[in-house]
């Protein structure tokens, strides 16, 4: 019966073109990865290389075996890595819940790194309001969290202040306030605007409501398609609207109330005397340097 030693010669001679070559990249001597593919041609009862020419050519079922060949390769490679993980305590699995104003670029590049050392562990990401990640956490249904900070949150949780987003006051380009080149606090009070809320209309206390007429979503991202409909002004996090101001899209509104950007910190969450695993540990140093 063929074996996984005799398959990985089979796909290193076509990734490489030569038996020579393959036994140079996988150190063994040319003879036994010769003999490593006859053995699997004849387990097979298939000829797998044209030998006819220079260099050893796939047959057709050869082309057609190499894909499953490459699986096999796959699924065997995953089972050492989840038995390694296994044998390091990884965890089987991490919940992260965060702000849905958070998932930044950076953010997006860590979890590429975590797929890629941690390949073993499930991720379970949750993005919400900043109101409900803290519950999430308390109620142990997310293992680590990043939310924009509130000196109100339970003390059972463990805070570890990150750094900030900057937020400006935006609204579309055909809406009627985009014409003004100075914004004054009366100004905004009679046009709509766009106010990120949890359950309970649980508002982020940094960007305090200021219209008499209120629309409310539990997302930043549900924020910004209305507001790019011209349904009302509102405070959304600079990375998230850059692009549309450059388009011209969007205008950053000139506002007499505000001298800079809304600097709103940012928090990392975790539950007070929670067991550790490596690849929650890894991660919770990986999302420090984020902001």
């Amino acid at each position: 019966m063929y074996n996984l030693d005799h398959l990985r010669m089979f796909v290193t001679v076509v990734e490489t073109g030569s038996f020579s070559a393959c036994a140079r990249k996988l150190s063994k001597a040319q003879s036994a990865v010769s003999q490593g593919i006859a053995n699997l041609e004849v387990d097979l009862a298939t000829l797998l290389f044209d030998r006819s020419t220079r260099k050893p050519t796939l047959t057709v079922k050869g082309q057609q075996l190499l894909s499953h060949a490459q699986a096999v390769l796959n699924q065997a490679h995953e089972m050492e890595t989840v038995a390694l993980a296994l044998d390091n305590n990884e965890e089987a699995g991490l919940v992260i819940a965060l702000d849905d104003a958070l998932l930044i670029p950076q953010f997006q590049q860590v979890l590429s790194d975590f797929s890629l050392r941690f390949g073993a562990t499930t991720l379970t990401i949750k993005t919400t309001t900043s109101q409900e990640v803290a519950t999430l956490i308390q109620a142990q249904q997310a293992d680590i969290g990043l939310m924009f900070s509130d000196l109100s949150f339970p003390q059972a949780l463990d805070l570890c202040y990150l750094g900030g987003v900057d937020f400006v006051a935006v609204v579309s380009s055909n809406h009627p306030l985009a014409a003004n080149e100075k914004i004054a606090t009366a100004d905004l009070i009679g046009h709509r605007q766009l106010v990120i809320s949890g359950l309970g209309h649980n508002d982020l206390h940094q960007l305090p409501p200021m219209s008499a007429n209120l629309w409310y979503c539990d997302s930043f991202n549900a924020l910004y398609c209305l507001m790019l409909q011209g349904l009302g002004w509102s405070y959304l996090p600079n990375h998230l609207v850059k692009t549309a101001v450059t388009l011209g899209q969007v205008k950053v509104l000139t506002t007499t109330f505000d001298h800079k950007a809304w600097h709103v910190p940012v928090d990392l969450v975790m539950a007070k005397n929670q067991c550790v695993g490596p690849a929650l540990a890894w991660l919770r140093d990986k999302m420090k340097p984020l902001f």
